[in-house]
């Protein structure tokens, strides 16, 4: 066969953009040559904390359950907890959250489907005499009617669509996983708060006695110096010291008022509820460290695996920045009808069916994909670098918790010694005024030490109840993780 030089002309132009194209293709397709995140993730196992938690009671069963409040044996407290965690305006924003992720991930997802859509417009035009129309149409009025269905779907050829969608429903894990987050913050507050309250109680219980014995004393000096045993200055001396016990019992009544407040703003309620909240009657148990730590905290901590969700959908949205630099394939169909009068509308020479193939590629941006790959692969790494120092924070917590309760368990030795040493004195000191061998001054003297004791052994078991609490949180509150999610 002889090819014409006409022919062959074209042959040739063909061929030549067929190579264009190709490589245009090839350009565009390597472009993001040389973008890449930087960091990596941290190595659980590798964060040495072997001497931090030697010598603490190991266990296997040790992690926290999911109402782990109910180790304190409290059944008010239970209540409490509950009550915040059905009613709390923190635990309806965290599903608000959710809903908001769900319904973004939705709308990602539809970039999957086909999308079908249908139109009718009804228009009444004057057509120009000296248009491009030539009569009857020209220069006359006539009803445009087009009635159109149209289909479209995206050949999702290179996984960006998948990556998107699938970066939206890691952020719906995540916000799920940060609903628990805020569920064992909100149920750790109200019970430091508790126990908190339970301090005040305590601290009122000692105030209360300190002046019902300070009263005893008082009027048992009235009556000595009626005797003349005593004169008016140890009268003095004894009135002097009641106001004071007043004014302790009213600032630690100020105390209780308050917390019981802060308790009710937890459980989304308004001050009334915290007068009916008795008196807390939280016991402190023995703690135990899971030995299989710091490796099973990743999956323990709602906030680690919370930022590690995260990781994992910015890890999808470079998936789908790459995909942008690949063409873009889409198929588009119509079908209906349209007619310059009403009356032809359903008329078989009206139809307008069409259908076709689009192809669409970039060339020339700028370096606007570059640019938003660029700020992809940061996003990965801030991601990252905030998971790493999640991590670590999270191991630290517990670290501290150890350290504080180790801490508790000398400072109670050395003050059951100075309590009864105080108590002691004390004894004495009242023992030998009352034979009338002693002053008033000695007893206030010993009496100062003994009150002072006192406090510290109810200030001591309260924090021993709030570092019981921290230790709860830290170890994840109960939480385990139902989605693995990968970080590296």
């Amino acid at each position: 066969m002889i090819l014409t030089r006409r022919n062959m002309v074209h042959c040739s132009l063909r061929v030549r953009l067929a190579c264009l194209l190709a490589a245009m293709l090839s350009a565009a397709c390597a472009s993001f040559d040389g973008l890449a995140p930087k960091s990596v993730p941290a190595d659980a196992s590798a964060l040495a904390a072997s001497r931090s938690l030697a010598g603490a009671r190991l266990s296997p069963a040790a992690w926290p359950t999911a109402a782990w409040w109910q180790r304190f044996g409290d059944p008010q407290l239970d209540a409490l907890i509950a009550e915040a965690l059905a009613a709390s305006p923190g635990m309806g924003s965290a599903r608000a959250r959710i809903d908001k992720a769900v319904a973004l991930a939705a709308g990602s997802g539809a970039a999957l489907a086909p999308q079908v859509g249908a139109g009718a417009d009804i228009t009444r035009q004057h057509f120009s005499a000296n248009g491009i129309f030539p009569p009857p149409l020209a220069d006359s009025w006539h009803t445009l009617t087009l009635l159109a269905a149209n289909f479209s779907y995206e050949f999702d050829l290179w996984g960006r669509n998948r990556a998107a969608y699938d970066a939206e429903l890691g952020r719906v894990r995540a916000a799920e996983v940060d609903a628990y987050a805020v569920r064992l913050m909100l149920a750790s507050s109200v019970a430091r708060a508790y126990a908190q309250l339970g301090r005040s109680f305590e601290q009122l219980d000692l105030a209360q006695a300190t002046l019902a014995q300070r009263q005893a004393i008082f009027d048992l000096i009235r009556q000595r110096v009626a005797a003349g045993l005593d004169s008016d200055v140890e009268l003095k001396q004894a009135e002097g010291s009641i106001p004071a016990a007043r004014l302790r019992i009213a600032q630690l009544d100020e105390e209780i008022a308050l917390w019981r407040n802060l308790l009710a703003a937890l459980l989304g309620q308004g001050p009334d509820r915290g007068l009916a909240i008795a008196r807390p009657q939280m016991q402190v148990g023995l703690l135990a460290l899971p030995s299989a730590l710091p490796s099973d905290l990743l999956g323990r901590r709602p906030d680690v695996v919370a930022q590690r969700w995260r990781v994992e959908a910015a890890r999808r949205d470079i998936e789908a920045a790459k995909g942008q630099f690949y063409p873009n394939v889409n198929l588009n169909a119509f079908v209906g009808v349209q007619s310059v009068t009403f009356s032809k509308l359903l008329a078989s020479g009206s139809a307008i069916p069409g259908f076709g193939p689009a192809l669409r590629l970039p060339l020339f941006d700028g370096g606007r994909l570059r640019a938003n790959l660029a700020a992809q692969n940061a996003d990965f790494d801030l991601a990252l670098e905030q998971y790493n120092q999640t991590l670590i924070e999270a191991l630290r917590e517990v670290v501290d918790q150890l350290a504080s309760l180790r801490s508790v368990e000398a400072q109670r030795v050395e003050l059951d010694g100075a309590l009864a040493t105080a108590a002691q004195a004390h004894q004495l000191a009242l023992a030998r005024y009352r034979a009338g061998i002693g002053s008033y001054l000695q007893v206030l003297g010993a009496e100062g030490p003994l009150i002072e004791q006192k406090s510290l052994q109810a200030n001591l078991r309260a924090h021993e109840l709030e570092l019981s609490i921290n230790l709860m949180r830290a170890l994840g509150g109960g939480f385990e993780d139902a989605h693995a999610a990968g970080a590296s």
